[in-house]
């Protein structure tokens, strides 16, 4: 019997239309450090193609939860019963988003800084949601 597995327990894939590699190397202060990340695609894309779609994925992700692991320090959040994550995840989004329209020349976490420091920077941001 032919088949596309290489031993006969391989779980199988359906779907799977090809396998990607992406191997980066980088350098800071004279340092160089490489990665290789291995991808499953459901559909079979071309070398330029296939890079466009890994670059969007790593775009959505530095810019919608980037934000909140740093801004908001997401990734420590301890908040596991119920719908407690959820929730708080729906206030951060919020929150961000709020404060994405106010004042673009300052990050989002300075912006959280003086609203906690100060009343009247508080109010400027919640007038946004107006």
């Amino acid at each position: 019997m032919l088949t596309n597995r290489r031993h006969a327990d391989e779980p199988p894939m359906p779907g799977l239309a090809m396998p990607g590699t992406v191997e980066s190397t980088v350098t800071r202060d004279g340092k160089t450090s490489s990665e290789r990340r291995f991808y499953l695609s459901s559909a079979a894309l071309d070398a330029m193609t296939f890079a466009a779609a890994v670059r969007a994925h790593w775009w959505i992700e530095h810019c919608l939860q980037w934000v909140l692991d740093v801004g908001f320090d997401e990734d420590r959040a301890r908040n596991r019963k119920d719908y407690g994550p959820e929730n708080l995840t729906t206030l951060r989004k919020l929150a961000r988003n709020v404060m994405r329209s106010t004042r673009p020349d300052i990050s989002i976490r300075r912006k959280r800084k003086r609203s906690g420091w100060s009343d009247e920077s508080a109010r400027s941001v919640l007038d946004q949601m107006r």
